[in-house]
């Protein structure tokens, strides 16, 4: 179903609240805002449409996890700053979402200001959805636009409520998100191949069901490709294995040959004897050879070689997971070998998951040579799986 896009939106002179996803880790501190900025870069078409526009831009995010509370380390200040320099234009950073105050700031502000919101999560109302907190969002606008993909798939107030008080539509980052994915799972180039990888099968089940019958070619990597090797009786030493998972792999695996999906499994992986980032041993060995108390950690080069060449010549590629501990230096060099291969493949579709993917692509520095990297984990697995996002189909149809 198609919704209303930002360029059928009157925006002209409008105060137009943006909910946009600024929730970057934290945690690591402030100064490493800079080295994980792909959503705040991301958001920079949409803010720069309406400033062109004569608007005044009223942003609103989450950041983290406050549980309905004020927390300091959890405010939204830094980034703006970091913002403000993306943009090269001023980003005033309020000390609430709601209220007398932040009405009064935004009843003062003129044409190009941009105003960021404080963290929408410090009021309960927001993951809660409820009305009146909604309401009061809206009150401050003229109109909404939806540009945070990565949490569409939340009812909450700033994603679903707000949108029966305004004009809304999707901003150019979710329109941008829609139509890559949209395009890779209705109308793919074939042959289509799907390079599923993360620590868990079951994860995965819903989007290796919607997909299944679209593909060519299945590579499996990461923690599940010890599920899938269990399934097939190959012993896989220390490694955790989804015991409860093992039939699904089994039927996924007859499936695709009954399809005539070409199937591929790791033929050698990394191992180490402990699960630790710095293990006391670290072997290549056979994937079938995987001795007891050893931990698979990656595929191996062998491996990593095979998928490479193979995934040259598919025409689609949808990625979603590492192929190892990718967090672990170590044992990063399957997901680095895979990204290589096939970042910048010419005439090639490759469509990237968001989540632990999609930093491993930045941080690899191949956002520019792949053909989208989407901005939302869960909501790319879920579009993945086929599910409608509460916070796209809460928009206007066009």
């Amino acid at each position: 179903m198609v919704k209303r896009s930002l360029a059928s939106l009157d925006v002209r002179n409008q105060k137009v609240l943006v909910r946009v996803d600024f929730n970057v880790p934290i945690e690591q501190g402030v100064e490493a805002i800079a080295s994980y900025d792909q959503r705040l870069r991301a958001t920079l078409p949409t803010i720069n449409y309406l400033l062109e526009r004569h608007c005044r831009v009223i942003l609103c995010s989450h950041l983290g996890r406050p549980q309905g509370k004020v927390n300091d380390g959890l405010r939204l200040a830094p980034v703006g700053d970091r913002l403000a320099v993306l943009l090269g234009h001023p980003v005033t950073s309020l000390r609430d979402c709601v209220g007398p105050e932040v009405e009064s700031a935004v009843s003062q502000m003129r044409a190009g200001d941009i105003v960021l919101l404080e963290n929408l999560r410090f009021h309960p109302g927001e993951e809660e959805n409820d009305p009146k907190f909604g309401q009061s969002l809206a009150s401050l606008a003229d109109c909404f636009v939806m540009d945070a993909f990565a949490v569409a798939h939340r009812a909450h107030a700033s994603t679903v409520g707000i949108t029966q008080h305004l004009p809304s539509a999707m901003g150019l980052l979710v329109q941008r998100e829609v139509e890559a994915l949209t395009r890779a799972l209705e109308s793919p180039q074939p042959p289509l191949a799907a390079l599923m990888g993360g620590a868990k099968v079951s994860d995965k089940i819903l989007v290796l069901e919607n997909l299944l019958d679209k593909l060519d070619h299945l590579y499996i990597g990461g923690g599940m490709a010890v599920t899938f090797l269990r399934s097939r009786f190959v012993g896989t030493g220390a490694s955790s294995v989804e015991e409860d998972r093992l039939g699904f792999a089994r039927d996924i695996l007859e499936r695709a040959r009954a399809r005539k999906i070409e199937v591929h499994l790791p033929r050698d992986v990394v191992i180490a004897n402990q699960f630790a980032a710095e293990p006391g041993q670290i072997r290549t060995v056979s994937a079938h050879q995987v001795p007891a108390g050893w931990y698979v950690m990656d595929i191996g080069p062998e491996t990593a070689a095979e998928f490479a060449r193979s995934l040259k010549k598919c025409q689609t590629i949808i990625w979603n997971g590492p192929m190892g501990v990718f967090e672990m230096p170590r044992f990063s060099q399957g997901t680095r070998a895979v990204a290589n291969a096939i970042a910048g493949l010419p005439g090639v579709t490759t469509i990237v998951g968001g989540g632990s993917t999609a930093e491993a692509v930045e941080e690899l520095g191949l956002m520019d040579q792949i053909t989208h990297v989407s901005t939302g984990g869960g909501a790319s697995l879920e579009f993945l799986e086929g599910k409608e996002l509460p916070g796209i189909a809460a928009l206007p149809d066009a």
